[in-house]
């Protein structure tokens, strides 16, 4: 894992109300309770298909799910690259991350997955612009 992504994903993570950093079965993950809110790995192109096109000789993929409002699923993946559906959950998508990536953009993605896992009380601290990392 690129350690620059990794620092990046933290900063902002680390920055919601009681969420915390724990090793996955491949990557690293950041819960909220037993919530998985955002997911960081690099996946095994050959044993899932479904990151092929994505791939690129050379340079290792990484990718980051999260969740999404079901009104907001389409409008994110379907203007494809860097997001798209990903192949279990009805409201998970994939980032493929790199040096297109709009940090911005996934920061407010963070969050609003965040917003979507937590209790009422712990979203309810967060403010409305996006945490930047």
């Amino acid at each position: 894992m690129p350690p620059e992504i990794l620092n990046r994903i933290r900063s902002i993570c680390r920055q919601l109300p009681e969420s915390y950093e724990e090793p996955a079965w491949v990557g690293v993950r950041w819960r909220i309770r037993t919530r998985t809110f955002a997911h960081l790995y690099t996946p095994d192109v050959d044993r899932s298909r479904i990151y092929a096109p994505y791939a690129t000789a050379g340079q290792e993929l990484v990718v980051m799910t999260f969740r999404v409002p079901v009104d907001d699923l389409l409008g994110l993946t379907a203007p494809g690259f860097p997001f798209f559906r990903a192949g279990w959950g009805h409201n998970v998508v994939v980032a493929v991350l790199g040096d297109h990536t709009d940090w911005t953009e996934l920061a407010e993605l963070i969050t609003d997955s965040y917003r979507g896992m937590a209790p009422k009380f712990l979203a309810a601290q967060l403010p409305l612009l996006p945490l930047l990392g």
